[in-house]
């Protein structure tokens, strides 16, 4: 049976269930329960906090799980990151009250407060600096105005919270993040399964389907404006002069391929959501 790590809350919580879901995998009715069989896909969940989930995985305790590549590089664990999941996009950033730093080197006998403080000491030391790290688990950005620290380093999504909390971010960013699937240092036959049925999830959110009518004497123009993940489906219609189109599409930027098929000639253009796919 494949053992699988699922936050059980926080920003990847929701999206995580909600895309094992999708794959075809049973989801917990009780928003509290840390444990979950699904018998029919011959898997188990439990439902633990992000932070924990690298160094389950890591140690072998599970098979796999889904956390933030932050969280996994910040732990140190031997967990392997085996493909990015398209959601909970994040950086991790320096930030200071204006004009205090304008460059991380300028770090160097200053303390820093942060959440991440394996990722964010590995970071500096590879810069040569010197820093003192101060641990937090939240509420970061409050450590500079309360004399804890000099600066921080914390996610930074739209850097709202920042501002409101007085500081500027400076430097380059230590590392972009998002919600990642990860396996064990052993690995599991099953964990194959899972990975083709995420990845349908993301190709099904990311394409849709798109069928028209065409006259016949089009389809090279149209198979221009959209060409398909291989190739486009012609069927015949009954009347000989026009043709039938079926073919995959960006959803992003699809009413634009329905704006210009229209103009060169098609009708009866539908877009259809994809439920699951396998490419």
């Amino acid at each position: 049976m494949l053992r699988i790590a699922v936050p059980n809350k926080g920003a990847l919580s929701e999206t995580a269930a909600a895309m094992l879901l999708e794959a075809g995998y049973a989801g917990r009715r009780d928003a509290k329960s840390l444990h979950l069989i699904d018998p029919e896909n011959d898997v188990e969940f439990f439902f633990l906090r992000p932070r924990d989930i690298a160094t389950y995985v890591g140690s072998g305790a599970l098979d796999a799980g889904i956390t933030g590549r932050d969280l996994l590089l910040d732990s140190h664990s031997p967990a392997q990151e085996i493909e990015k999941l398209g959601f909970g996009a994040s950086t991790l950033r320096f930030a200071a009250r204006p004009g205090t730093f304008t460059e991380v080197a300028e770090l160097n006998g200053h303390r820093v407060a942060t959440a991440f403080p394996g990722l964010v000491r590995s970071y500096l030391e590879k810069e040569g600096l010197t820093v003192e790290i101060v641990q937090l688990d939240g509420a970061v950005e409050s450590a500079v105005e309360l004399g804890v620290a000099d600066a921080i380093a914390d996610v930074v999504e739209t850097g709202t919270t920042l501002r409101q909390a007085g500081l500027d971010v400076f430097g380059p960013a230590v590392l972009k993040s998002e919600a990642v699937l990860i396996s064990s240092p052993d690995g599991h036959p099953a964990i194959d399964t899972l990975l083709r049925r995420l990845r349908g999830v993301m190709v099904a959110r990311r394409y849709v389907l798109i069928d028209y009518d065409l006259p016949a004497d089009l389809v090279e123009q149209a198979v221009a404006i959209a060409p398909g993940r291989e190739s486009a489906t012609i069927s015949p219609l009954q009347d000989p002069s026009w043709v039938a189109v079926r073919v995959m599409i960006p959803r992003k930027g699809m009413n634009k391929v329905m704006d210009k098929l229209y103009a060169i000639g098609a009708r009866a253009i539908l877009v259809s959501a994809i439920a699951a796919a396998r490419l």
